[in-house]
């Protein structure tokens, strides 16, 4: 059982009493509690989530923004291409059904209406580009923490995780190593600017709100 703001959750016998459920094979979410804007993180079962774990050091190698739209909740990631998503779909989709839910914060100051607004503009300038499989820092293509941090940037004026350098990360494991040689031979772009899931997700501008 794991408690979250105030309401709790129960894995393997499920009930919610009174309140609005999102119910997928091993997951129950108060939807009536997630919001707009909010962050979800996952670990993926894609070919190179396993690098991206080992060289952030940390299990979480996904994440999307949440959208609500009337009574649906939706996760608009980067994928292939960048998309919205189905919230029960996105949840299934990950390893074991396990997801977290962050939120800033200060989200009633900074997250306003008009905010909101400006980042979902923003996110609509990348909606159907390709996956970017190289990590560069352009719009030409985008990968999904790229996504939240150019979203919450240019719409909202606030910068959660910090950029680094592709030389800052533990690219010293096989696994790490054969997925740099696959993606770019003997010319591994060491000074790239990138955004990990993980740096984000270590923001301490944001808070968790709930725990699958």
């Amino acid at each position: 059982m794991v408690a979250i703001g105030g309401f709790m959750i129960f894995r393997a016998n499920i009930y919610q009493i009174g309140c609005r459920a999102l119910t997928n094979q091993k997951s129950t979410i108060r939807v009536d509690a997630l919001m707009d804007g909010d962050l979800i993180f996952q670990t993926s079962l894609s070919a190179q989530s396993k690098a991206i774990q080992v060289a952030t050091k940390s299990k979480y190698s996904h994440c999307g923004i949440v959208y609500k739209s009337g009574k649906q909740f939706f996760v608009f990631e980067a994928v292939q291409p960048v998309k919205l998503t189905p919230l029960d779909k996105w949840i299934a989709r990950g390893k074991g059904g396990h997801c977290v839910v962050k939120r800033l914060k200060k989200r009633a100051v900074v997250l306003t209406p008009d905010a909101l607004k400006r980042m979902k503009t923003v996110g609509n300038g990348f909606k159907g580009k390709s996956y970017d499989l190289y990590f560069e820092w352009s719009d030409d293509r985008i990968y999904c923490s790229e996504l939240i941090w150019k979203m919450y940037k240019r719409g909202a004026g606030i910068e959660i995780g910090k950029p680094e350098k592709l030389r800052d990360f533990d690219l010293s494991n096989k696994a790490v190593q054969q997925k740099l040689k696959e993606r770019y031979g003997n010319k591994i772009p060491m000074e790239e600017q990138v955004i990990s899931p993980a740096s984000i997700y270590e923001s301490n501008l944001l808070t968790t709100v709930w725990v699958n």
